[in-house]
This record gives structure tokens, C-alpha cells and sequence, in this order.
């Protein structure tokens, strides 16, 4: 089974990406949709105990506990150690089952591949990159992001540069969907012929 490690800064369409390669038949694991869940479950009376009030209803807050970690380095590192031990647990559940199912061929979405050590699980990297203005304009066009946030997370992430540098196979998605879709296809012939 090949395992495909999916990432790429915010804003570059790696969602998208993640998308296509569902559709194509690819089982993806996503790292954020797991956190997602992680928030509304098991996680939260952790994160409540770290960061008191950050959970409403038994739910994470997103933005309590942003506001409780943007800019601490210290405070995001004792998430992450809340958080990232929970999201490699459903991670293995996920290659586990991918193993039983015989699939050829897996795609794990993370992020933050590379800012956290994730290359070494995976057995070829495809970037997901998009020109820095037309990143900017995605990202800024979120509901409740603001300049300092979005730079508070870039600061965070790897240089698009770096990933580029680094990537077994780039998609591009500064162009239409059927464009994009063509690249993910050519990736998974690829990848399928070894």
C-alpha cells in the first residue's frame, strides 16, 4: 500500500485536492477533520483542564482557544501535545483498516506534514501551492480571519518555497478544477504503475 502524505500552506487548496482524490477513488484520512471531531469528543475535557473555558457545551470553542494560543508558543506547544497524540491514534485506525481493505493506495491530509515531523510516515509527498497573492486572497476571504491571524499561522508553517523543495509531485491549483483534477489524475497513474 502506498501511502501519500497530501499537504500545503493554508489557503492552497489542499482540501480541494483532498477532495479529487476521494472522488477518485483514493481513501483520504483527514488530519483536520479528525481534529474537528476530536473537539466535539474525547479532547475536549482534556483541552477544558489546559485551557480553562475554551469549551462550551462540551464543544472546543475554536475561537477561545485561538485566543488562548495565537501568539504562545508555549500554550500551542501544550496543545499540540494534547491534541497530536489523539489525531496519530486515528490516523493508525485509519491504515489499519486501509491495510484489511487491501487498498493500493491511501492519502493522509495533513497540514502541518513537515512542521511535524510527519514526512518519515509516508511514502511519497505531494504539495499542494498556489501563487503567495492568490494564497493571501483565499485566506483573507475566510469568514473571521484577520491579517495578524493569518500571519500568526504562516509564521507557524514551512515556507511554500521549503515544501515546494521537498514535494515528490506539486499540484498547482491556481487553475480550473478540471485542471487540477487532471493533475491528481496523472499523480495516481503514476504512483499506481510502481
Amino acid at each position: 500500500m502506498i501511502i501519500v502524505g497530501l499537504t500545503g500552506s493554508i489557503g492552497m487548496g489542499k482540501s480541494t485536492a483532498a477532495k479529487m482524490f476521494e472522488q477518485a477513488g483514493v481513501p483520504v484520512y483527514d488530519a483536520d477533520e479528525t481534529v474537528h471531531r476530536l473537539y466535539a469528543g474525547r479532547a475536549s475535557p482534556l483541552i477544558e483542564q489546559a485551557f480553562p473555558g475554551t469549551v462550551v457545551d462540551g464543544i472546543v470553542d475554536r475561537k477561545k482557544l485561538a485566543q488562548a494560543v495565537l501568539n504562545d508558543s508555549q500554550a500551542m506547544k501544550k496543545l499540540e501535545a494534547i491534541v497530536h497524540p489523539l489525531v496519530h491514534e486515528e490516523e493508525s485506525l485509519f491504515l489499519e483498516q486501509a491495510r484489511l481493505d487491501r487498498e493500493p493506495m491511501v492519502v493522509l491530509d495533513i497540514p502541518l506534514l513537515f512542521e511535524a515531523g510527519g514526512k518519515d510516515r509516508v511514502d511519497r509527498i505531494v504539495v499542494v501551492s498556489a501563487p503567495a497573492d492568490v494564497q493571501r486572497q483565499r485566506v483573507l476571504a475566510r469568514e473571521g480571519m484577520t491579517v495578524e491571524k493569518f500571519e500568526s499561522i504562516l509564521s507557524r508553517q514551512m515556507s511554500d518555497h521549503e515544501k515546494r523543495a521537498k514535494a515528490d509531485f506539486i499540484i498547482d491549483s491556481n487553475v480550473s478544477f478540471e485542471a487540477m483534477q487532471e493533475q491528481i489524475d496523472l499523480i495516481i497513474a503514476q504512483l499506481s504503475k510502481h
